[in-house]
């Protein structure tokens, strides 16, 4: 009986695990920047910024994608959305304005001028589902939320290999030259941050800020497919304030030629077969306690952009150590 009493510990134990896992695996993935991507900010400047503030061409796009099967409507929800106040990026005085802008419907993910790491030709296809311009007028949302929606998930382009609606949100910088730092929560309620179930976020180049403390990581999570036999990891405007390395399944902590002000830097990795299918750790740890605001995307082999969500999948990786076993013969 103390046997079976301590299998159905172990059992209800991993049940209680596993239930948590999977409850902070959601909100992981409904929160951009993420928990586990522990970054602080997303950025965009406005167009007349100069590119050595980090942002090399003032807009950000982001896709979400939510399972075929989930038919319930939910909100994009922004924080600090205005152009102002201590979370912003000021250059003088506050004269900027940022427009957001939700995209569904055919081609807003199909359409591949989006996901490129330069908004060229048609990156704003889709049907446009809502636009809205912010400003420093705007300062009534510093800190706060503000509600996009609510929609429906048939409003996004349905993907088969996804198997998930896509909506597309274009962040773009305006009139102005200053900063705009915020973030996004997907949510099932206006006013508070619920998961969507199984959704993920996902961007194929991001403009984001550091958290601003000695020797913390933020992290990126690129995902590797089965085509993918090398990589271009380009860092842009880190400043060389610190450190930035790639971890996967076959690299442990492999350090990567750092950026200056206003300038870009790329470093080559093989993929390896075990790499394949999997996420990578892109990893910046910053040392100074300057803000930092910078850019990041990574291509393969042909330059074609890699997405990189908000939770990793299949994970966050870890290296697998290899452990060599020896057999000497008794003498």
């Amino acid at each position: 009986m103390e046997g079976s009493h301590k299998f159905i510990e172990m059992k209800n134990t991993f049940i209680i695990t596993l239930f948590f896992f999977t409850i902070n695996t959601i909100a992981f993935s409904q929160a951009v920047p993420s928990i586990a991507e522990n970054t602080d900010y997303l950025v965009t400047f406005s167009k007349q910024a100069n590119n050595t503030w980090g942002d090399d061409d003032h807009v950000n796009i982001y896709f979400f994608e939510i399972p075929v099967e989930n038919k319930n409507p939910f909100y994009i929800r922004v924080f600090d959305p205005d152009v102002s106040g201590p979370n912003d990026m000021v250059n003088g005085s506050y004269n900027s304005t940022t427009k957001f802008m939700i995209c569904g419907g055919k081609e807003a993910y199909s359409n591949k001028a989006g996901r490129t790491a330069e908004p060229k030709g048609n990156y704003k296809s889709g049907k446009h589902l809502v636009t809205k311009t912010f400003s420093g007028d705007d300062s009534k949302l510093d800190n706060d939320w503000y509600a996009f929606g609510p929609f429906n998930p048939t409003d996004g382009e349905i993907d088969a290999t996804l198997k998930a609606n896509v909506f597309k949100i274009i962040v773009e910088g305006e009139e102005g030259d200053d900063g705009n730092e915020y973030r996004f929560f997907f949510s099932t309620d206006k006013n508070m941050n619920l998961p969507v179930e199984g959704g993920n976020a996902f961007a194929y180049e991001v403009s984001f800020r550091l958290k601003n403390k000695e020797v913390e990581t933020g992290h990126l999570y690129p995902f590797i497919d089965s085509t993918v036999t090398s990589v271009k990891l380009n860092n842009y405007d880190f400043d060389k304030d610190g450190y930035v390395r790639i971890t996967s399944v076959n690299k442990k902590c492999r350090e990567l030629t750092l950026s200056d002000e206003g300038d870009w830097k790329t470093n080559t990795q093989e993929i390896t077969n075990d790499e394949k299918n999997t996420s990578v750790d892109i990893q910046f740890i910053k040392k100074g306690l300057t803000p930092n605001d910078m850019t990041f995307n990574i291509t393969d082999q042909a330059n074609h952009p890699l997405p990189m969500f908000s939770y990793p999948i299949g994970g966050i990786p870890k290296y697998k150590y290899k452990i060599e076993v020896i057999y000497e013969p008794e003498k």
